[in-house]
């Protein structure tokens, strides 16, 4: 356990505007509600909202993403994912369905149908302003608290913060109902619940840290089973954390994270009952069309070295061709593991790291497909970008300092940029950003935004408007957080 000393805390007007900013972010450019891993997640939701089932069968046709099972003489087809966005998009589903008095049953199930495809955006956009676009937008909240309690600077912080929801690949996941960046996010509050909440004899005894990081965990299974293993390792970071309080507070604390993760996991047991008859079978059985996931478990062998390359530095795939500002970060991550305050924190920084890409280069399909950057890695992230905090305070000189911020400011554009064309690029494009993304959608004004879906504005116009909201609030963002570095505290 860290000495109890006085934390220093992100102003929270700022931690205000950040979260809106993110929020507004994700929510207001949206992606190809016909993908097919988007869509067999939305066609869970409404076979559950709609028919009270979890077949897809009426809609299997429009995704290439599913799972089927025979039942006798009778084929039935599934999502084959984690139940958890399609848990979340359920009840927007069901909301925009009573308010619109429209559901899929009124429509033609027709890939060529315009009916369909808006019937489908609407739900998908609105699913993710009420999902994953919060969870990244209170992600970036914590990461700016705990970025500035480590290090004692709010600039570094909000740097670093910054770099993760708006200078990388999280931004463009996060307007889609994926669950990588969702994960991300509930890795990130189980991180900070756990640091915020063993900082101290006064944190120990307050219910709501363990609880908190209990919840972020069982959920993050519930979106994807893979978060298990970060999960334990998150686990046992709070148990080292919490090795010297006394064994009453210890016994406490733990008892409530084990319910609180239990809680987060019973949706999916309830799921994989409700649709399979069992609560420990999953939709990945019965995938079809994909036949590396028969390769060892689901596809996961062990990591290849062509693909962990291909992940990290790849032209096609690579993380940091994508949000280059990460590569600071990495560098940041060392800083925490050589500090003694901060070493238990920087080797949890590097075990998910590794963990996560890992996990990625050694399944069959590590490219992602249809994918921006490696989307598999994207719950790495946030521990990369913690590092972007101490990085940040080592620099001494203004001019290192101003280069740092411009390699942010670079990584966010290109974010900007994935996020408002499309995160998802053909497989066979070996620079989709610079090929798909600039020279060809932008380039052409292919932007998805909400005025222009919705409001009938011209994309450019949509991207302009963004711009209008979103330049002011990090204008006054980066005010308040100089006024607070110059006053010392917050």
């Amino acid at each position: 356990m860290t000495p109890s000393a006085p934390i220093v805390r992100a102003p929270h007007a700022v931690a205000l505007l950040l979260f809106a900013l993110v929020w507004l972010s994700c929510a207001w450019f949206g992606s190809f509600e016909f993908n097919p891993n988007s869509a067999t997640r939305m066609f869970g939701a409404l076979a559950l909202v709609e028919r009270g089932e979890a077949t897809i069968d009426r809609y299997q046709t429009l995704t290439i993403d599913k799972a089927e099972f025979k039942q006798g003489p009778v084929t039935h087809y599934y999502m084959d994912k984690a139940p958890g966005m399609t848990l979340m998009a359920a009840p927007v589903v069901w909301a925009t369905n009573t308010v619109t008095g429209v559901r899929s049953y009124d429509t033609i199930i027709d890939v060529t149908n315009p009916r369909l495809a808006e019937f489908l955006r609407l739900r998908q956009q609105l699913a993710v302003a009420c999902s994953a676009a919060i969870l990244t937008a209170f992600a970036a909240v914590l990461l700016l608290d705990l970025g500035t309690g480590i290090t004692g600077s709010p600039a570094a912080g909000l740097f670093a913060a910054l770099g993760y929801a708006l200078g990388s690949v999280v931004w463009g996941w996060s307007t889609t109902l994926f669950g990588h960046a969702p994960v991300a996010a509930l890795f990130m509050i189980a991180t900070w619940a756990i640091w915020r909440g063993t900082s101290g004899a006064r944190e120990l005894a307050r219910w709501r840290y363990p609880l908190m990081a209990g919840a972020a965990l069982g959920w993050a299974v519930t979106i994807e089973f893979q978060a298990a293993l970060g999960g334990l390792v998150i686990g046992g970071w709070a148990l080292w954390r919490s090795r010297g309080a006394a064994w009453p507070t210890r016994r406490r604390l733990y008892l409530v994270a084990v319910a609180t993760a239990l809680v987060g996991v019973a949706p999916m047991l309830a799921y994989n009952q409700f649709a399979f008859g069992t609560p420990f079978m999953t939709g990945y059985t019965g995938v079809v069309g994909f036949s590396g996931m028969n390769q060892g478990l689901f596809g996961l062998t062990y990591p290849k070295p062509a693909a962990l390359f291909g992940i990290t530095f790849g032209v096609r795939r690579g993380l940091f061709w994508v949000a280059p500002i990460l590569l600071l970060g990495g560098v940041g991550v060392v800083k925490l593991v050589r500090a003694p305050a901060t070493r238990d924190l920087g080797i949890l920084c590097v075990a998910m790291i590794v963990i996560v890409l890992s996990i990625n280069a050694s399944y069959a399909y590590w490219d992602g497909g249809a994918s921006v950057g490696p989307r598999h890695s994207v719950p790495a992230i946030p521990f990369l970008a913690l590092g972007l905090a101490p990085f940040w305070v080592a620099l001494r000189r203004p001019s290192a300092r101003s280069g740092s911020a411009a390699l942010l400011g670079l990584s966010m554009l290109i974010n900007l940029i994935v996020a408002a064309t499309d995160i998802f690029a053909p497989e066979g494009m070996t620079t989709p950003v610079w090929s798909r993304n600039i020279l060809g959608l932008l380039s052409h004004g292919y932007l998805n935004t909400v005025p222009s879906l919705y409001w009938g504005l011209s994309p450019w116009l949509g991207l302009f408007l963004y711009l209008d909201l979103a330049l002011p609030m990090l204008g006054l963002m980066l005010w308040w957080t100089r006024r607070a570095e110059r006053r010392g505290s917050v």
